[in-house]
């Protein structure tokens, strides 16, 4: 069974196929055909055989109308020599549907992965090969810019999983959160939850901490948004559970009598004041109403 890892990596391309080509100017920088519309493609690459074959994602560019180049995109998360024999059938059935040149791209999260599955693979002779472009955290560019991430938030995504360990800076934060105010909030929130699960415990610190402290307005309209609206779910309930998470995180001592107050609350507009005073708070009575006496 896929893992939440795999397949949130291929709801990107689902959400965004141009984020194929977006992946693939660097290896193919002059060799990337002129295109005006990337879309999805059937993932079935069966042939007329009890052999079943899927690919994660199949991505098309087309330039007026005509197709120039055929994508299958794979995500792989370990080195699998089965993939060897699976991906050139892959590439051939697409050719041969299609008619227009194809590319095997494979997402690996891992760069020893990635290092593994960029190797050709030979055919036969005299000189049948099939090479993968094999993109890990090494091809992946690190994205700071925030207007760059607002128009590329699937690729900010990627590089936030890619980099963020191993160099995290208030600059990539602040330029993932401005992904995520471009996104529909229920994506973004899965995508925010995913990012947090990735990363070191330390990484995921400190990238909690930057929400609390930071005047950035995409980090504070998201710290507010995400943790206000319980995820978007709505509830009173979700929305209790955030504000005592956001305090927590903050360091605000939480009395039993404070947090059974929260707890108990189903006004809503009662919860949203709460919350936008939790951002400033440094103590539970900051937040006012009940919780002032």
């Amino acid at each position: 069974m896929p893992s939440q890892q795999h397949e949130t990596l291929i709801e990107l391309f689902r959400e965004r196929p141009g984020l194929a080509a977006d992946l693939l100017d660097g290896p193919l920088h002059g060799d990337l055909p002129k295109f005006d519309e990337a879309s999805l493609y059937s993932a079935e690459l069966n042939v007329v055989t009890p052999v079943e074959r899927r690919a994660d994602a199949v991505v098309t560019l087309t330039r007026e109308g005509v197709k120039v180049l055929a994508v299958v995109v794979e995500v792989q998360l370990r080195a699998d020599t089965r993939k060897l024999l699976t991906w050139p059938t892959y590439v051939a059935n697409l050719y041969d549907r299609l008619g227009c040149p194809v590319t095997l791209l494979v997402i690996c999260p891992n760069q020893r992965v990635a290092d593994w599955a960029r190797k050709p693979i030979a055919l036969g002779p005299p000189g049948s090969v099939v090479t993968p472009v094999a993109v890990g955290p090494g091809q992946i560019p690190v994205i700071t810019d925030t207007d760059d991430a607002q128009e590329h938030p699937e690729l900010m995504l990627l590089s936030a999983l890619a980099h963020a360990d191993r160099q995290a800076s208030e600059q990539l934060f602040e330029a993932l959160f401005a992904a995520f105010h471009v996104l529909e909030p229920s994506r973004a929130a899965g995508y925010h939850d995913f990012v947090l699960a990735a990363l070191s415990p330390t990484t995921r610190k400190q990238m909690e901490e930057l929400m609390t402290t930071t005047k950035s307005p995409y980090l504070s309209e998201w710290a507010q948004r995400q943790y206000a609206t319980g995820k978007a779910e709505g509830k009173a309930e979700a929305e209790a559970e955030a504000l005592l998470t956001f305090l927590a995180a903050k360091g605000v001592a939480i009395p039993d009598e404070a947090r059974s107050v929260i707890s108990a609350c189903t006004d809503h507009d009662q919860l949203l004041e709460w919350i936008r005073r939790a951002v400033t708070a440094e103590k539970v009575e900051d937040l006012g109403g009940a919780l002032s006496a």
